[in-house]
């Protein structure tokens, strides 16, 4: 099943494949052929949006994408982004955005993108207040991208973009312990913008496999004592509204896909057990009783005190 990318023309399955984990080796990630396979796989099984960016695993996710996708172009939707170097470098300066969109072209073995995102780029150029929405708007015109936005954490930084800016495209953090954004559903609607979830699994807690005495290497490490704690009793708060028979994952996502402003949602992908269960979240929806439970524990629990992603 595949839903609208706003306004864009585009239409993108309901669930898509998050690559950050692609050729990623520091995170467990799936390389050389088994990553092909991996890819190819998710688009047997349906999945047509791939989300990566140049720095994902240095640069290799965007390699592994286009050695899998090269024969497979028209059949997918590659988005991806700019301001995060391969050399793992953070630099958002306008002058730059047509160098890497080349170096992501070339990596993946395409000559053109989908969409192209500012990866979480400073506060002024959501504001429109940089060149960066007129060289995108370029690059467009030109045929190397067919949409562009950004990637962004806060409804203030969506607001920023609906309001300033011509994105037709905003990739955001939403989940069942990351609700805030929410209230910016109903504008970007409005005007035609398709919302892409990242995180939807709060970084593998809402899976259901961490608790209060797990430990974590790699990113994921910045999460004090006090933090994995708090945590593990959400995810105790999220076992009683779920039904038993249910697993953490699906309901995560169906929570997401519960919204229709949402066009799609881009778990991280390891094995293909991981992205069959993943697919399998397609469809799925909450009943509005449900979704209230899961307000009410955001507004009790987090929406005054957020939590550190």
């Amino acid at each position: 099943m595949r839903r609208k990318l706003g306004n864009t023309g585009i239409e993108v399955s309901e669930v898509g494949f998050g690559a950050w984990q692609l050729g990623n080796t520091r995170e467990d990630g799936s390389t050389g052929e088994k990553a092909v396979e991996l890819v190819h796989k998710a688009i047997d099984l349906g999945c047509n949006l791939f989300d990566t960016a140049p720095n994902y695993a240095l640069g290799k996710s965007e390699e592994i994408l286009g050695k899998a996708l090269k024969n497979k172009r028209e059949d997918v939707v590659i988005n991806s982004k700019f301001g995060h170097s391969p050399e793992d470098k953070i630099d958002f300066n306008p002058d730059l955005i047509r160098d890497s969109v080349a170096g992501s072209l070339k990596r993946l073995q395409t000559d053109y993108l989908d969409s192209l995102l500012l990866h979480n780029p400073p506060f002024e150029a959501l504001e429109g207040k940089t060149e960066h929405f007129d060289i995108l708007a370029e690059l467009k015109s030109e045929g190397k991208i067919k949409a562009y936005g950004a990637s962004v954490d806060t409804s203030k930084e969506i607001f920023a973009l609906l309001n300033n800016t011509d994105a037709q495209v905003i990739e955001i953090m939403f989940n069942i312990f990351h609700q805030e954004p929410k209230k910016a559903f109903a504008e970007a609607s409005k005007k035609g913008v398709g919302l892409i979830v990242k995180v939807p699994l709060d970084s593998g807690w809402l899976t259901g496999k961490y608790d209060s005495s797990s430990s974590f290497t790699g990113i994921r490490e910045r999460w004090s004592e006090a933090e994995i704690t708090r945590r593990s009793k959400l995810v105790d708060g999220v076992r009683k509204i779920k039904d038993e028979d249910t697993s953490m994952v699906h309901e995560a996502i169906s929570f997401i896909l519960s919204y229709p402003e949402i066009s799609t949602v881009i778990p991280g992908v390891r094995n293909t057990e991981q992205l069959s269960h993943n697919l399998a979240a397609r469809s799925l929806r909450l009943d509005d009783s449900k979704l209230k439970d899961y307000e009410k524990l955001y507004n009790d629990k987090i929406k005054d005190n957020p939590l550190n992603w």
